[in-house]
């Protein structure tokens, strides 16, 4: 496997939406699509991120990975097993949102505070083409919410309604991270 170039701020790719996988793609398990999905993940791992968008790593196609597993910038998160989804859409967003610092690979230095919905209807496809359905609540709603707005040309700045609320990461540990009222 290998380790892919993410992209960052300010790359195309990353304002484009992304186009729909053909799920014929799927079928063979040693195919050009399986070998990226396992880079993709190899990718996320190492980049330290709980997912990945495939706009992130310059292809502009509709698969996301997700897993949180001891992930030292969201320590407290329950597990996600390794996820990857093609063709993903969400639907019937919460009226209760959330709201939580996010960051992304694409902008690494980045955190700033985004309201999501605490819980979205998932529509995709797994890797090996079976369909997936599920509700999801808590953090891995925001996870999905944020993937899956990449591959509709977003990133989490898009979602900010208060762009005070943006910091780098060295000064958001300093400041923000285990404060109980902000500066």
């Amino acid at each position: 496997m290998a380790v892919l170039k993410v992209a960052k701020l300010g790359n195309p790719v990353l304002r484009r939406v992304a186009k729909q996988v053909d799920l014929k793609e799927l079928a063979d398990p040693k195919g050009e699509l399986q070998n990226f999905i396992d880079d993709m993940i190899d990718t996320m791992r190492q980049e330290g991120g709980v997912g990945l968008a495939a706009p992130q790593v310059n292809r502009s196609i509709q698969v996301v990975v997700l897993e949180v597993e001891n992930n030292e910038r969201y320590p407290d998160e329950a597990p996600i097993p390794v996820t990857a989804l093609v063709n993903p859409v969400l639907s019937d967003f919460s009226e209760e949102t959330v709201l939580g610092w996010e960051s992304c690979l694409s902008l690494i230095d980045f955190r700033g505070l985004v309201s999501r919905s605490a819980s979205v209807m998932l529509n995709a496809y797994d890797r090996e083409g079976n369909k997936v359905e599920k509700r999801a609540t808590g953090f891995e709603a925001v996870v999905l919410q944020h993937e899956i707005d990449h591959l509709n040309g977003k990133v989490f700045l898009d979602r900010m309604e208060d762009l005070t609320q943006l910091a780098y990461q060295e000064e958001f540990e300093e400041f923000w991270l285990k404060k109980d009222s902000v500066p």
